[in-house]
């Protein structure tokens, strides 16, 4: 079993990189010395033929004497080659020590930024997500995957406080209802003569409705953000004409102008997206006012109103939930919701919304559906 020591990356790439350092030193070491050796065996021969055997410098003192120098010289390469194995290993073992203790050193030095993004992940909770690593250095793939890592903590940070504000929203738009029911009941109860009854009744009514228009709005809101499990074929255009026929316009004048558009997805969903674009396009207009809805063969949907005036700095805020233009939540009608789940079940059918005031007044919708 190999010890955990060893299964560590900066000790993998250590010996990895200090196997790959001595395998090449060894390889152009022993070539070095094949090549040497060949080379003083050629000389060797060369000059054995030449001169045969070389007498030795005159002695002053005595008579002249003779050696055998061809095998003197013929011995030389081994004992070349003797002496330079040897240095050749030691160099060896002293290469090996230098190159694991500065393999060791370089792969920490190398791994310190992954050090601190996983001392980062480890310390990560809702209370610090607004911490981020901001690693220095050049860039290159440790710099890239630290950075990666600080814009998802900014997506989750994001999306935590998203998700604090929708919770506290949805308590608000519950408790407002749920206030006038308790409070409709208290006086009821404080005084139960026929006629005070008649008003009771209503208000718990109305307030029974919109609990149940939030709570269904919250379904749809949440199944949208869930995605498809399942697509099918939808003419979007069919799902138009019958979203305005259903819709309780008022006085207000619907006009549709559609071409033919099928598009993947769920039919359910299409057709509370149709309604609540043209509920909101109803009931935030003008008395008297149009609203327009045209649908191309490309799927592109677009839907004008005459309302009021909406400022360009606070439409995005339109596509929140339960933002509203106006302050007051207890006397609007709607939910909040309804442009949050539109953007919701666009997103879920892989479509892009867009909007932007008109100039007289108003809001223009865009979304892009995907064609079949």
């Amino acid at each position: 079993m190999i010890p955990a020591s060893l299964r560590t990356v900066r000790m993998r790439l250590t010996l990895f990189s200090s196997g790959l350092f001595l395998l090449t030193s060894l390889v152009a070491l022993t070539v070095v010395n094949l090549l040497l050796r060949e080379m003083l065996q050629h000389r060797v021969d060369g000059l054995v033929k030449q001169g045969g055997d070389i007498p030795p410098p005159i002695d002053a003192a005595g008579p002249p004497r003779m050696f055998a120098g061809s095998a003197v010289i013929q011995s030389l390469p081994d004992q070349v080659l003797h002496y330079q194995w040897g240095v050749t290993a030691a160099t060896m073992a002293v290469l090996t020590v230098v190159s694991l203790v500065l393999g060791r050193w370089i792969a920490g030095r190398m791994l310190r930024p992954l050090h601190d993004i996983t001392a980062a992940a480890r310390d990560l909770s809702l209370s610090n997500l607004h911490e981020r690593i901001a690693l220095d250095g050049p860039r290159d793939e440790l710099k890239d995957l630290a950075d990666t890592f600080d814009e998802m903590l900014e997506r989750l940070e994001r999306s935590v406080r998203a998700q604090r504000r929708f919770i506290a929203n949805a308590a608000h738009e519950l408790r407002t209802p749920l206030a006038v029911q308790r409070a409709a009941i208290q006086i009821g109860l404080d005084d139960p003569l026929p006629d005070r009854l008649v008003p009771v009744r209503t208000k718990l009514l109305t307030a029974n409705r919109r609990t149940e228009r939030l709570i269904d709005a919250l379904l749809i809101l949440a199944q949208a953000e869930h995605g498809l499990d399942e697509t099918e074929p939808v003419a979007l255009d069919a799902l138009a004409r019958q979203a305005a026929e259903e819709l309780p316009a008022g006085d207000v004048t619907v006009t549709l102008a559609t071409e033919r558009a099928v598009v993947a997805g769920d039919p359910v969903l299409l057709n509370r997206l149709l309604a609540n674009v043209l509920g909101n396009a109803v009931r935030y207009n003008r008395p008297g006012g149009t609203v327009l809805l045209a649908l191309s063969a490309a799927g592109t949907l677009t839907v004008r109103n005459t309302g009021p005036d909406v400022p360009a700095d606070r439409v995005a805020e339109l596509f929140q939930p339960f933002r509203r233009l106006h302050a007051d939540r207890s006397a609007a009608d709607g939910t909040g919701l309804g442009l949050s789940i539109v953007a919701s079940i666009a997103q879920a059918h892989g479509a892009s919304v867009g909007a932007r005031p008109n100039p007289g007044g108003g809001l223009e919708l865009a979304l892009r559906f995907p064609v079949l």
